[in-house]
């Protein structure tokens, strides 16, 4: 397949999902009526968690062939700048856990959820990556156990992501489920990238079905979500899920960071610091920017 097209395929796949999106409005028929059985329900969240997490990811993917002829030294990069979209990712999550925790009625709960989710995902994840780097040392996949890490990661934050769909879509406000869908479509697409950057690095190219569970990993959680939001709207559910989203995060930083130092004597250097920049202003743009923008010209139409 030329350059060229395995470069733009993937553009023009997700831009062809978010038009169709944006202009048919296929949610507007999707609201909960009073009728709706239990399977109707997780039926239908479960093909909009779909089409807002599974899909883009596995789209993202497909930039694996370009990403992995890149010099180490943007390699690198790459991985600094989705280090960054972690990151940011990671602070939306710690102000989703101050809201939620605020909005609960019982904040000593929701503070001792913060810290077990929080200190008990990290730690469990640390022993979890300490136990398989010991059993991988004589292998050189290391880069595929931190992807299915970062896919992990991921995923716990699509939890929230899920809420919020399962939430709009039981009060029938179809706007803003299909507001959500845009904004997790574009958003995830960068996901993909994000985690086969460290499997670049290894020699040997993983088998398809690796990329095809990770990308379940990363955005299945959206369905999951999205059934416990269609059920069990709580405060405290929402700080637990952010949580362990923020534990995972805060984990996979740091294997990342150890991965880079695997390969270079300095993780901090210009071009890693730029595009670590760079990932978190692009999800900015992404979920401050574009979504006020989006939101703005859908209440319009």
């Amino acid at each position: 397949m030329p350059k060229w097209l395995q470069a733009v395929g993937p553009v023009a796949v997700l831009g062809a999902i978010v038009t169709l999106l944006a202009t048919t409005s296929p949610f507007e028929m999707l609201a909960v009526s009073d009728g709706a059985t239990t399977l109707e329900i997780l039926w239908t969240v479960t093909i909009i968690g779909t089409i807002a997490g599974i899909v883009p990811v596995l789209i993202g993917m497909c930039w694996f062939p370009i990403i992995r002829e890149l010099d180490p030294r943007y390699l690198h990069g790459f991985m600094t700048l989705a280090a960054g979209v972690l990151a940011f990712i990671a602070l939306e999550m710690f102000e989703g856990i101050v809201g939620y925790g605020a909005a609960a009625d019982r904040t000593a709960l929701a503070a001792a959820l913060v810290v077990v989710g929080l200190g008990g995902t990290f730690l469990a994840m640390s022993a979890a990556g300490e136990w398989r780097q010991r059993e991988l040392a004589s292998h050189e996949n290391r880069g595929l156990r931190i992807a299915y890490l970062v896919a992990l990661a991921l995923g716990l934050h699509s939890l929230g992501e899920g809420l919020g769909i399962g939430v709009a879509f039981v009060q029938g406000n179809a706007t803003r489920v299909t507001l959500l869908v845009l904004a997790f479509v574009i958003h995830n697409v960068t996901e993909g990238p994000t985690i086969v950057g460290a499997v670049v690095r290894d020699r040997s190219t993983p088998l398809r079905r690796h990329f095809a569970l990770m990308g379940v990993l990363a955005g299945g959680p959206v369905v999951l979500g999205g059934w416990l939001g269609s059920f069990v709207s709580s405060p405290l559910l929402a700080v637990l899920c952010y949580a362990v989203a923020v534990g995972a995060i805060a984990q996979v930083l740091i294997e990342v960071a150890d991965l880079i130092r695997f390969d270079a004597e300095a993780v901090f250097t210009r071009t890693n610091t730029a595009t670590f920049a760079v990932g978190f202003a692009l999800m900015f743009l992404l979920e401050d920017v574009f979504v006020g923008l989006l939101e703005s010209w859908l209440v319009a139409g």
